[in-house]
């Protein structure tokens, strides 16, 4: 089984290719809902660490948000507590999908790289679009572009993904443009 990551700057179209390739019949893991699953799981130890953002005894993810981008030791608490039941969990779907015998699983991580992901796949693909066009998604989802500076400040710059990333898309298009580009990737990837 082929297993690629799926990454790239917040606002990039990660979660929109993500989406094509779903609709392609191509299975993909999606570490961040899996980490939304985690906060639910693992409430108690996220409140334990992080009380400021459990103003009900139970994550507010937006309250969350708030203090881990700001604060870099509340990042890595949050992260010590959720990364091990995100690993897990990827793993035991990859080991699922394996037995099914699928031919490939994308991975969408967006610490893909911060984590180590990188080193247990057989390439990674890297999704982007210019700044300007990023900031304009984010706050049409609400989120400020100081906000979106400070969750980029969290992960290894855009550059640095591409250097390391095997395939780039660029996402600067529209929808139609982007998803005639991820299905020559997916041809080139999975003849």
């Amino acid at each position: 089984m082929k297993r690629i990551g799926l990454t790239g700057p917040i606002g990039g179209g990660k979660s929109t290719v993500a989406e094509i390739l779903r609709e392609a019949g191509v299975p993909v893991l999606d570490a961040d809902q899996i980490a939304h699953e985690g906060l639910i799981a693992r409430a108690r130890e996220v409140c334990a660490a992080l009380p400021e953002a459990c103003p009900a005894g139970v994550p507010d993810r937006r309250k969350l948000a708030e203090r881990v981008f700001r604060d870099e030791e509340a990042r890595r608490r949050l992260e010590a507590i959720l990364h091990p039941y995100v690993r897990a969990r990827l793993e035991e779907a990859l080991m699922r999908l394996e037995a099914e015998g699928a031919p490939l699983v994308v991975l969408e991580i967006p610490l893909l790289f911060e984590t180590g992901w990188e080193r247990r796949l057989d390439g990674v693909l890297v999704v982007t679009a210019p700044a300007a066009l990023r900031y304009r998604r984010l706050r049409a989802r609400g989120i400020s572009e100081e906000e979106a500076r400070r969750r980029e400040a969290a992960q290894l710059p855009e550059a640095e993904k591409r250097r390391r990333a095997d395939w780039v898309i660029e996402n600067a298009g529209d929808l139609s443009e982007l998803k005639a580009k991820v299905l020559r990737w997916l041809k080139e990837v999975d003849p």
